[in-house]
């Protein structure tokens, strides 16, 4: 990554931060939270960087995504606004009586086939979806693996 594109993602930050902080003001109720984020594949490509500091209104999974989405033109990448949507058609069927536990986010809150979104390194179904309370210094991976065929 060049130094200007480094500046660029910096000062682009550093001006939402700046932005949501001064909205946030004028209502004075909501938390700042402080995430790493980190980035993969075609994600990495649309935001310019593998990880990066990240400033958002609110404390939910859900506040981030939307805040993060206004940032950076991801969305479409990761989330799946339908069950076709999240659902690979290349996918073995499922059997009725699954070992474990198994949770599904419900529909809008899931990705994409092969895009996921972690929190700490775990699927964020394996909390609370979208709705997972996020603290500072937590770590958001946003995944979507570049995919080769031979």
């Amino acid at each position: 990554m060049t130094a200007e594109t480094t500046e660029a993602i910096e000062t682009a930050a550093r001006e939402s931060r700046e932005r949501r902080t001064t909205q946030g003001e004028s209502t004075g109720t909501t938390p700042q939270t402080t995430v790493t984020v980190r980035c993969t594949g075609h994600v990495r490509d649309a935001v310019g960087a593998h990880e990066l500091e990240y400033d958002f209104e609110g404390t939910r999974l859900r506040d981030f995504l939307e805040a993060f989405f206004d940032d950076y033109d991801v969305e479409e990448l990761l989330i799946a606004e339908t069950e076709a949507d999240a659902t690979h058609s290349g996918w073995a069927p499922v059997p009725d009586d699954l070992p474990g536990t198994w949770r599904k986010n419900p529909e809008g809150e899931q990705t994409r086939p092969f895009a996921r979104v972690c929190i700490n390194g775990r699927f964020n179904e394996h909390f609370e979806g979208f709705e997972t309370e996020l603290e500072d210094g937590d770590r958001v991976a946003l995944i979507y693996p570049f995919m080769f065929c031979c």
